[in-house]
């Protein structure tokens, strides 16, 4: 694998900013406010040639199919997922 970033998704983030490398930059983990600033994370990633996106369970499935459109269907966008029993706690936190 080339490279894979993992998105975690907190109205406190922005991913120009809340960038951490580890694996001598083989592996990033960002911080994006919203799906506007994931799609535009994701397609900056897609641009640089990024093998893999995995993101936080606070994404929505409608979300996670965005950030494939964004990336033309051509890289593996998978998603941690959480109890449907949670989904207030998420809401709440994650808005």
């Amino acid at each position: 694998m080339k490279t894979f970033a993992f998105l975690i998704k907190s109205p406190e983030f922005h991913s120009l900013e809340d960038i951490a490398y580890i694996h001598d930059r083989q592996a990033a983990i960002i911080g994006v406010r919203n799906i506007d600033d994931a799609v535009c994370a994701a397609v900056k990633l897609k641009d640089e040639g990024i093998s893999c996106i995995e993101v936080c369970g606070a994404f929505t499935e409608d979300e996670v199919r965005k950030l494939i459109e964004a990336t033309d269907g051509q890289i593996p966008v998978g998603y941690v997922t959480h109890l449907k029993e949670q989904d207030e706690l998420f809401r709440k936190t994650f808005g």
